[in-house]
This record gives structure tokens, sequence and C-alpha cells, in this order.
């Protein structure tokens, strides 16, 4: 017998639910009752929707009201003094203020360190431990949704972030050994998985991604005691890996005491033979063979004969799941009314992966026959794709092949660079200036709403979009911004509005992915060879431009970014996209350039996110992606001034391929690791200018000018202040003009205190 099952299924809801009930109730506009009964509402309707398609077994313990890393560190009663006296059990107040540095009370707090998960583009609340760290069962959320879908009739397979997985993920102010939290830590996975045995639960789901990475021989060696002091606690133990493959802990994961093991077999096909040698026939082997990370349909021929060699060698029972949680893609291909029909069939979404497995079970119990219609629709779909000339593209093609060394670097080094602009833009000490989006006000979405669905001509739609850049430039220079943006009005997102200019580009209507927390995005579609037909940003900037002297800074999204952004094809490799995206990319800077914009943004905050996770693999990305850059940069003038933009990532182990960008300058999120971050660059002696974050924007809180002089106080004592910028963590589009006036004029005053001081001496 095969069993399906689900590894997690997307939170937000089709709409979006989840995240107006959530901002609606920051606001005050709803209770907590009302917001659990929203919850519950969207929990319910995605069991149904995949025990519909069929699952043996329902994740409960995926959904969360923010991040499932953050409610991990909440059921073990990990929360940090500053967010006020511990309680058992964790209330939402202190929930939502370690999240996002407020709760409904309003009382302000430093947020928790925000990061990318693994390497995706889900960002996770970073744990933060100390060495007398205690522990404690100190949240019921996973045993009251397991008791939720247990009234539902359905079987429960509670899903739980793994020990070691999340010690690794944790972070602490003092260096001490992690490990040696062990022995206080597991009593509370051993009590919860009692617990949940005690409520009938048969099988849990322990996710310990870890093990696809290099791990250091100690934490490797640490997998085999842990599961030892777990495996008797009633409940039969699935332990999942997802993201790439197991290498030299294939052994290890597959002798531990658990009754299952999850593998990934599109991140990490090659892993099947080594995981085959070493798995004992009494256990359950969990294949993933539909991808929960991009939106292509499975090639279900293909599937099948992976599943025939398996049983070849494996006797043991076998099921069948998506490779990791279906978080990373949307929910429904079927809400796509208006998608390119010659495409669509290429595609599947979160449910239509579901109904995949439910194929390849029936084709495997009752044979291929009794599949037919199903497996047929899916062969003309693979062939379709394979052999459609809508991928691409002889020009395009011809032009990556033309790319030569002369491409991917700058006319002059920095020094002769920095000294023509700053004859230029005559910058000020500590100059200041944003990341690029401005707040995008309501009044702001019915506008390309209206015009997106013909209500609004394109003569009205630009001149309101004109209007919104006016007084967005004219906000900024009464606050006495140094280098100004335009506010990106016309912009629904920093990826999505480039995907819906360039060819080879598919954009969706509903296709959303949790970014974090209550931040959506639609990631758009890469399905063949990518160009650009005209250009996407000078109209707007060259607009702002005119309307005032001060320096405009061209706000475009860099390559690797939009590459790692978007659900990319699978049929040639990342680099040869990258590349054709730079090409794209490098034209919008020349032609920006030659309107006479003196300053140009290519934001790469999704850089270090497209490490692969394996270090061996480092040098061959780093190589192509920061080559990808080069060239989008590379055409312009020595006087045009070429700033790059990462945040939420970690810096140390990729420095010298960040320097290696030539940007001449970087801005990076700071403010939430207290400047932490810069001691990558200064350790490494960072040549160019840099922007440490002074304002975290993805809290309310609007910061001091005394908190931002300090922070602006501790960078520089790590990079020299001439080479120091003022500005942001990143883009204020999910902000409200009344936090941003104020935080702004707050930094501009800041700005203006270090240069007095510098002055005096």
């Amino acid at each position: 017998m095969i069993k399906t099952h689900n590894l997690g299924f997307p939170r937000l809801g089709e709409n979006r639910e989840l995240k107006f009930a959530l901002e609606r109730y920051w606001r005050g506009e709803i209770d907590q009752p009302d917001l659990d009964g929203i919850a519950a509402d969207i929990r319910q309707r995605h069991w149904r929707l995949q025990a519909d398609c069929g699952l043996d077994l329902i994740p409960v313990g995926d959904f969360s009201y923010y991040d499932h890393v953050l409610d991990t560190s909440v059921m073990l009663g990990v929360v940090p003094e500053r967010f006020g006296p511990a309680a058992q059990p964790v209330g939402p107040e202190a929930y939502f203020r370690m999240a996002r540095g407020r709760a409904r009370d309003g009382q302000a707090f430093r947020a928790c360190e925000m990061t990318k998960w693994f390497d995706t583009n889900y960002h996770y609340l970073v744990p933060e431990v100390a060495p007398d760290q205690s522990f404690a069962l100190s949240s019921t959320k996973l045993f009251d949704e397991t008791r939720e879908l247990q009234a539902l009739g359905h079987q429960p397979k509670p899903v739980l972030l793994g020990p070691l997985t999340w010690l690794w993920l944790a972070k602490s102010e003092t260096g001490f050994n992690k490990l040696d939290l062990l022995e206080r830590l597991l009593p509370v996975y051993g009590e919860i998985l009692l617990r949940l045995a005690g409520q009938g639960v048969e099988w849990v789901q322990i996710d310990e991604p870890a093990l696809v990475l290099d791990l250091p021989v100690a934490w490797s060696s640490a997998f085999e005691a842990v599961y030892h002091r777990l495996q008797n606690n009633g409940v039969k133990i699935l332990l999942a890996t997802y993201f790439g493959e197991l290498n030299a802990h294939a052994s290890l994961a597959c002798k531990l005491p658990v009754a299952g093991l999850h593998i990934d077999l599109l991140k990490g096909s090659g892993q099947l033979t080594h995981v085959l040698d070493n798995f004992a026939d009494h256990k359950v082997l969990s294949l993933g063979l539909v991808d929960g990370r991009n939106v292509w349909r499975t090639d279900l021929d293909a599937a099948l004969a992976t599943v025939a060699g398996v049983r070849e060698r494996f006797k043991g029972e076998l099921w069948l799941a998506p490779s990791c949680s279906l978080l990373h893609v949307p929910i429904d291909l079927e809400l796509e009314a208006e998608l390119d029909q010659k495409v669509k069939p290429w595609l599947a979404f979160a449910r239509q992966k579901l109904t995949e497995l439910a194929v390849l079970r029936q084709a495997l119990e009752q044979g291929a026959d009794a599949a037919e219609p199903a497996l047929s629709a899916s062969r003309t779909a693979v062939r379709a794709r394979r052999e459609s000339g809508l991928r691409d593209n002889q020009a395009v093609q011809a032009r990556v092949a033309a790319i030569d060394e002369t491409m991917d670097r700058r006319q002059s080094g920095f020094a002769v660079r920095r000294e023509q602009q700053q004859i230029r833009l005559k910058l000020p000490r500590y100059p200041t200036t944003t990341i690029g989006s401005f707040p995008q006000t309501p009044e702001i979405r019915k506008v390309r709403h209206d015009f997106k669905q013909g209500l609004l001509s394109e003569q009205d739609y630009i001149q309101l979009m004109e209007q919104q850049i006016e007084y967005c430039i004219r906000e900024q220079d009464e606050l006495g911004l140094d280098v100004l943006v335009h506010g990106e009005p016309e912009r629904n997102d920093m990826v999505e509005y480039f995907g819906e200019q360039l060819a080879g580009f598919l954009t969706t209507a509903h296709g959303w992915v949790q970014s974090y927390g209550t931040r959506c995005v639609k990631p758009p579609i890469i399905y063949g060879d990518v160009s650009r037909p005209a250009p996407m940003t000078v109209r707007w900037i060259s607009y702002a431009q005119s309307q005032i002297g001060k320096p405009m800074k061209g706000m475009l999204t860099g390559p690797v970014t939009i590459l790692n952004w978007s659900f990319v094809r699978d049929d040639q490799p990342r680099s040869v996209t990258a590349y054709q995206l730079a090409l794209a990319l490098r034209d919008e800077v020349l032609d920006l350039e030659q309107a006479g914009i003196p300053v140009i943004q290519i934001d790469e905050p999704a850089f270090r996110e497209g490490l692969p996770l394996r270090q061996a693999q480092w040098t061959e990305y780093l190589d192509w992606a920061g080559r990808a850059f080069r060239i989008s940069a590379g055409g312009a003038q020595d006087a045009t001034q070429i700033h790059t933009h990462m945040c939420y990532a970690e810096f140390n182990d990729i420095i010298e391929a960040i320097a290696g960008l030539d940007a001449d300058v970087i801005t990076i999120e700071a403010s939430r690791s207290n400047m932490e971050l810069l001691d990558a660059f200064i350790d490494f002696d960072y040549p160019n200018d840099i922007g440490p974050g002074v304002y975290d924007i993805h809290s309310p809180n609007i910061p001091t000018t005394e908190a931002i002089v300090a922070l602006l106080k501790r960078a520089g004592e790590r990079i020299s202040p001439e080479k120091l910028w003022v500005n942001p963590d990143c883009g204020l589009k999910t902000r409200q003009w009344e936090e941003v006036r104020k935080a702004l004029g707050n930094m501009v005053e800041a700005a203006k205190i270090m240069r007095s001081a510098e002055a005096e001496g």
C-alpha cells in the first residue's frame, strides 16, 4: 500500500484572508476571538482541500500567524527578556512583539532578527538563546490544532521543526556551544511528543533540513543521540529532509532510530542511490517527487519510473509527497483565468501538485491504465512545453553567446569613479537617501487597479502617477534628503513589475506566496528567453528628475534577484537566464544614463539567498551571479553612481563576492542586528561606500533621532565615516506616510548631528 501526504500548505488563504485579518487586528478593528475564528476557517478550508485530494495524512502545525520558526521558539518558551516577563503560555502580545517589534498595546521593542529560510525567499524570525537558556512547554497551539483537525474526521500528522535545526538557526550575543543546550531542550520535545501520543496521534513529522547542510562533525554526530532520546515517546517519527541532498549524512539519516525518512528528489535527485544503499525495509521511505518550490507540472511518467526503480531495491512501505512544504507556491492554478492558455497547461500550483500525487498513487496501485486520462494529459503538457517555440529567442541566445570580458567591468576603478561622482553630485558627509519605494496608499493601488481593468485611460493614469511622484519628491525635499527617488507608485512589486514588461515572463492574478508575516508577493514565471521590448522605468524616473535639481536615483531590480524571486524555467541553466536578465537591465541602465539620471540602484536583496546550501557549489554560483550583476552595471560611465541593496542575509561568508560586484555604494539591512552585520565589511576592509540601515521598516516603530545617532556611531566604529551613507533598511512601501515622515525626519536630523560633531572635531 502506498500513502500520500503533504509536508505543509500555504497559510494565508486564496485571497490573503489571514493577511488582511492580521492587519485589521493590529489596527484594533477586530479582537483576538475574531482573528482566531478567521484563522480557523482558513485552516479548515485548507484541510478539506487536502483531504479532497486524497491525502492519507494531513499536516497540522504548519499554519502560523507569522512564522513557524517563531512558533517553535514560543512553544519552547524562548522569549528574550526585552519582550517582557516570561509567561506560560506565551500570549499574542509577546508573540507579535517578537515578530514585528510591537503588539496591539503600542509599546515599541526591537524585533527579532529576520533572515532567509535556507535558500528560499521565505523569511524566518531568528531564535535568540543564551548559555543559561531555560525551556518550558509554553504554547498549546499545536495540540489545539491537532484536536481541531481530528474533530473533522481526518488523520493528522503534526509538524515540528526539529531540535537540531532549530538550534542551528538560533543566535546568541555571547559565544558558546549551542549543543550544550540539548540536555535542557530535549525534555520539552519529549513532552510534546508524549502529549501528541495522548491525543491519539500516530505519526509526527520532525523537520531537520539542517541535514542537507555542511555541518560540523559535532553537529552531525549529535543527531544519533538526540533521536535515541526521542524515539520512545509513543509516536512514530517521520524525519523530513528537504532543499538538497543528504550527501555525507545519508548513512546517518537512514540509520537514525526513526520510523520513516522523507527525502527531496527535486533538489536532491542524486541522493536516491545512497539512501537505498543504507535504508532498512522495516521503515517508511517518503519520496518527494512533486516540486514544492516551483510551478512546473510534474513529468508523471518520469516520477513513475523513479518509483519503479525504488521498488526494485526497497521492499518496505513507500509514501509519496511534494519535495518540501507547499508554502513556497500559490494555492490554485484554476483561479488564473487570464493566463496564456498555451503555457497554463505546463503549470501546477499547490492544489494541482496534490492531485498529481493522487494520480501517481492510482497508477501504482491500480495500474497505469486506471490513471491513463490523467497520465495522458501530463504527457501531452510535458511534450508541448519541451517542443514549444515560445521558449526560444535566437537573438537573445546570440547576444548571450557574444558576452565578453569587457562587458562585466566599469571603465575605471572605484577611486577614480568616486572622485568624478562627487564632482557631479556634490554630496555632504553622511549623505541621506532611501531604498526606493514610498508608501503604497489605497489611492495608488486603486489607480493601478482601475487602469489595469480598463476603467482609466492611459492619459489619466499617467497624470495621476505623475501627481504621486510630485508629492513624493516634495516630501523628500522638505525632509532634506540628499539623493531622492521617485517613490515607485507605478510598481506593484519590485520583481513582478519587471516581469510584466520583459518578454519570456508570465504574471498571475492570484499567485500569492508568503515572503514573511503578512508580506505577500506574486512571483512572475519565467517560461522562455528573456528580453526587454521597451524601456521599463525611464518615463517615470526622467519625469521625477525634471521636477527638482537634486540628484534622482533610478531604481532597478537586479538580475540575480529577479531570477531568485521568480518561478524560473528548469530547462536551461539558471546562469543562462541570469545573463539574459543582465543584458535586459544593462539596456535599461544605459537608457537611464542617457536620460540624465546620475544615480542608479540595482537591487540585489536575493544575491545571498541564491547561494547553494553546499559550500562545494558556492564558487560556481558566485562567479555567474556576480558576473550577471556586473554585466547589468558595466556599461555605465564613471560619473554615474551605481548603488546596490541587500537585506536579511549573512554576509560574512560571501563578503569577497559582494566586494567583487564593485557597486559604488551598497546599502544593507543592519538595524535589527544593531549594526553587527557590519563586522563582515570591516573584517574584510570593504573598499567602497556603505549605507547600513538605521530604520527597521518591517516594524511600525519610529526610531528616535537619538537611536539613529547611536546606530551611526556604532557604524562609525566599524566603517570609516567618509564611506558611510544614511538610509532605512529597505523600501517603505508597506509603511504609512505618518510613520515615514517622522522616521525620515529623525534620520535626516541624525545625519546633521553627525556632520556637526565631525566638523567640531
